[in-house]
């Protein structure tokens, strides 16, 4: 886990967690969705994002691609800097749950012990972590194809991608497993929410 720049130190709110939470009226949490690309993980986050804010309920959805336009925008695709990509989303994702938003993080990240340092972090500031897989297939995803990426790499204009040339290691113990063929992303997204109220 990263440690933090040399000569700072945290500066607090006036409001501590509690506080800010109760003027607001919301608690935050962080959703992590990992999965194959094509596996359906932003169309159930945007749909989880949908009902959160029909419900009053402040979110916000940090997709991997958007992310990668602005903030992990230096970052390629080797081990290192898929690595590093977790770990800064993690670190965002973590001060959005702080402000009482529930973060909703669509990302591959393939490699197990990534996605355990994002709990970690979450773990140490005392906020809920709920690691969503979505199963779907790799034969599944690799049809539908949203990017054209796999089309890519089956015809090796890409390398390293997840799935063919890349590994992906699913979740060990996820608090919940989703699969986009056995249900619409509105049913799926239901699942999430159901989860994160019990």
């Amino acid at each position: 886990m990263a440690t933090s720049s040399p000569n700072v130190r945290w500066h607090p709110s006036e409001f501590d967690r509690q506080e800010r939470w109760e003027k607001i009226g919301a608690k935050g949490a962080t959703i992590w969705f990992t999965g194959f690309s094509g596996s359906g993980k932003s169309t159930v986050a945007v749909q989880v994002e949908r009902l959160l804010l029909e419900a009053g309920q402040p979110t916000y959805l940090l997709d991997g691609d958007n992310l990668r336009m602005g903030l992990n925008g230096d970052l390629g695709f080797s081990a290192e800097d898929r690595d590093e990509n977790v770990r800064r989303v993690s670190e965002v994702a973590r001060l959005f749950a702080d402000a009482g938003n529930v973060s909703l993080v669509p990302l591959v990240s393939p490699y197990r012990a990534a996605r355990d340092r994002a709990r970690e972090i979450h773990a140490a500031a005392d906020l809920p972590f709920i690691e969503c897989f979505i199963s779907t297939p790799i034969e599944v995803c690799e049809t539908r194809d949203p990017k054209g990426l796999y089309k890519k790499a089956r015809a090796g204009e890409i390398k390293g991608m997840t799935g063919i040339d890349d590994p992906y290691e699913p979740p060990e113990n996820p608090e919940l497993v989703l699969d986009t063929t056995t249900g619409t992303p509105v049913e799926l997204a239901q699942q999430v929410i159901d989860y994160l109220n019990n």
